[in-house]
């Protein structure tokens, strides 16, 4: 169940339903994308900070928690779920767009959506992207065994061989319970997530971007995502870096603090550059 003070939406799309959760009431929007194995619960630390300046819309993407659907499932795609947030935010009649803040996999979903509605992307935040760009060569999913593992039924020892990957050595094993808990509700997105493993950016699209950009990293991420800022600088040389001390891949876990203060300062200096 979400954490109590969350209340819960659901908005009927064409072939499913998008279960999201909404707080605070400023004239401006932050749309917060979770990435692998998670869902709007991940977020319950942004969302009661970043609701003091926006309305904070955070959506759990089609074949998350709370849906129970079965997978692998063909609408389960970056571009998808792109789609199915670009209808979120005219639905809520945000026609003025949305602060877009992605993570991890939630990062590839936000850079499409700046892509495919850029009129509706205000601002977006990509925290430790880890998209491959259309000039690089394709490689084997990481989690092959993983995926393995999982339709054997050993989903524990599935979930902590990605999330020590992603994340680093032994944090499964140091994850709280509830972190647990949300990624055992959607262990089996990554037998669809598997499929479209190798989706890429196209280099274009990132170099016309209109919107500001600000590149979040933890201080002790894997480097993997850093190359992928670094990429991201040189193609939009005007975008803002920032990197969250004390923390990894799931910086704004391990120092929310920092995470959401440097989110607030660039929503809000893009709001008054917009003027």
């Amino acid at each position: 169940m979400p954490p109590p003070d969350l209340p819960h939406h659901i908005l009927p799309l064409a072939d499913t339903q998008l279960h999201y959760t909404q707080h605070g009431s400023g004239d401006s929007a932050v749309l917060l994308i979770h990435g692998s194995l998670c869902d709007y619960r991940y977020w319950r630390w942004q969302i009661p900070a970043l609701s003091e300046q926006h309305k904070v819309l955070a959506p759990s993407l089609r074949g998350c928690w709370p849906t129970g659907q079965q997978h692998p499932q063909p609408g389960y795609n970056i571009h998808t779920h792109a789609q199915d947030l670009v209808h979120l935010v005219r639905a809520l009649d945000r026609q003025d767009g949305v602060h877009v803040v992605g993570h991890s996999r939630g990062a590839q979903v936000a850079m499409v959506f700046a892509t495919l509605a850029p009129t509706l992307c205000r601002s977006l935040t990509l925290a430790d992207p880890a998209f491959r760009f259309e000039d690089e060569p394709e490689t084997p999913a990481f989690y092959t065994e993983t995926v393995a593992q999982l339709q054997a039924g050993q989903i524990d020892t599935a979930l902590e061989g990605f999330i020590d990957t992603v994340n680093g050595l032994d944090t499964w094993r140091r994850m709280v319970p509830w972190f647990k808990d949300m990624s055992r509700d959607n262990a089996l997105t990554l037998l669809s997530q598997i499929r479209e493993a190798n989706t890429p950016i196209a280099l274009q699209d990132v170099a016309t971007l209109a919107c500001p950009l600000l590149l979040v990293g933890g201080a002790n991420s894997p480097a993997k995502y850093g190359t992928r800022q670094d990429r991201l600088q040189q193609l939009v040389p005007r975008a803002q870096r920032v990197r969250i001390a004390m923390a990894s891949h799931g910086m704004n876990l391990a120092n929310p603090r920092a995470f959401n203060q440097a989110v607030l300062d660039f929503t809000v200096a893009a709001e008054q550059a917009a003027g």
